[in-house]
């Protein structure tokens, strides 16, 4: 078997998924594509469990918050092949004003924290997951911090104000 590039693995990708797979590219080396919410699970489990790509390692799933953007959500995927040394991002773009996407839990259990983590500083609901709630802020925490209409600082802060650095 020939060593596992990325001009083969997108080959391999676009036969199997033909015009599902939109948006290739390759930043610095990284096969990347996008795919809809709706093939998301497929195309997953595909570079899963395909004997020739063995993607068997989530290494990251998060999000990017484009508020310019209709679908203003993208929910971002990297995965590792550790049999073939092979890393690919996957991107999902969805809707920010209720930002749902199938969970990946099904496929990978590693998957729950991550997907926890991106709930939590996004917002992004993981339809089936089993245990979706904050990971890292407080419960009763009511907005998103990582998404850019969150501000960068309480405007009630007095310990930044001019007057104590004599300006």
């Amino acid at each position: 078997m020939d060593k596992l590039t990325n001009n083969r693995l997108s080959e391999q990708l676009q036969a199997r998924f033909a015009e599902r797979i939109k948006n290739t590219s390759e930043p610095y080396g990284l096969y990347t594509i996008e795919v809809t919410k709706e093939d998301i699970l497929e195309v997953l489990e595909y570079l899963k469990t395909d004997p020739q790509l063995q993607f068997n390692y989530l290494t990251d799933i998060t999000a990017v918050h484009y508020p310019e953007q209709a679908l203003s959500i993208a929910v971002v995927y990297h995965l590792h092949s550790l049999v073939n040394n092979l890393r690919i991002r996957i991107k999902v773009y969805i809707d920010g004003n209720y930002p749902a996407i199938p969970t990946a839990t099904v496929l990978w259990n590693g998957a729950n924290w991550m997907e926890r983590e991106t709930y939590d500083f996004f917002g992004v609901q993981f339809i089936g997951h089993p245990d979706l709630r904050r990971i890292l802020n407080v419960d009763d925490m009511e907005a998103f911090p990582m998404r850019k209409e969150f501000p960068l600082e309480d405007p009630n802060r007095v310990d930044k104000k001019d007057y104590f650095f004599g300006r």
